[in-house]
């Protein structure tokens, strides 16, 4: 993919839908086009219209886009639209709001809402690698306070304050994981732990007792904070800052961009967060090429409201 030095250099380079669509096919299939409904790679382009193709399988015969079986399935919204939202959820420090999106764009509020929560569908890594090495594990309260809200919008029990609960987790020098719980007791942390980090890794948390079995199956050191000891020296840096700055970065953008998000959602958000952090290292057009590699599955507007 072609380096973008800016939003400018971007806009010019995808400024017609085929050159869009050009891309997303790369992205998606690389030189060979697969059947989105079998799977098969006997398929055709249409010499009349090449955005369609043609499974060759007796079986299917389906005709296809690109677009079939993706987050932009369906759209009324010009991919020239949707590859730059794509670009900046997935290069801006923190987001941006459905309501600046609308403003850029040009289209409802509701419209870019809609499109900003798919695409954080796409920042979502669905079987990402196990953490391992050194680990550190904090769990956080999202949101504001419902004893500020009426009563029949008070929809988060238990928490701080009624507030969300995260539980994450990140390999020092590397990726960060995060997922909303219902409760930050051991039976909530301790199988999510599991699914994140490889056995026999390192692991550093604080003194919260939902963490005290996780000798049985890793290395557990922790830092005291109600003792105001926040960093040890042994044989190796005992402290949770590098988990305690991505909630940093986290809540910048939810208080800082969205105000408040509903719990509902919350996991959304994470994952977007997620993504920027573990692709801090990558250039721009990296982050774009990756999110836009990740476009397959929907995320229907009935779903999404859905009480």
């Amino acid at each position: 993919m072609k380096i973008f030095k800016n939003i400018f250099d971007f806009q010019a380079h995808f400024n017609t839908e085929e050159k869009c669509r050009e891309e997303l096919e790369l992205q998606r299939w690389g030189n060979t086009p697969a059947c989105p409904c079998c799977g098969s790679t006997n398929v055709k382009r249409f010499a009349t219209n090449n955005r369609i193709f043609k499974c060759k399988e007796k079986e299917c015969r389906k005709k296809f886009s690109v677009t079939v079986g993706t987050i932009y399935e369906n759209t009324k919204i010009p991919l020239q639209k949707w590859f730059l939202a794509t670009y900046i959820l997935a290069v801006h420090s923190k987001g941006i709001s459905s309501l600046q999106l609308a403003a850029w764009l040009g289209v409802t509020q509701k419209t870019a809402w809609h499109l900003n929560h798919r695409i954080r569908e796409m920042l979502t890594v669905a079987s990402p690698e196990l953490l391992e090495g050194i680990v550190e594990i904090d769990e956080t309260y999202v949101g504001g306070s419902q004893s500020n809200k009426h009563a029949s919008k008070r929809t988060v029990k238990g928490g701080a304050g009624g507030k969300a609960m995260v539980l994450g987790a990140v390999e020092r020098g590397g990726n960060v994981k995060a997922r909303v719980i219902a409760k930050t007791d051991a039976d909530n942390i301790i199988p999510t732990i599991k699914e994140f980090v490889a056995v026999d890794s390192i692991m550093v948390t604080d003194e919260h007792n939902a963490y005290n079995k996780l000798h049985l199956d890793y290395t557990h050191k922790r830092v005291n904070h109600r003792e105001k000891e926040y960093v040890r020296y042994e044989d190796i840096k005992v402290h949770t800052n590098s988990i305690e700055g991505f909630w940093n970065i986290l809540k910048k953008q939810i208080n800082g961009i969205h105000h408040s998000v509903s719990p509902k959602h919350l996991q959304r958000y994470c994952d977007e967060s997620a993504f920027r952090y573990n692709h801090r290292k990558a250039l721009q057009d990296e982050r774009f090429a990756d999110a836009l590699a990740n476009c397959e599955g929907t995320l229907k507007w009935k779903r999404l409201t859905a009480k």
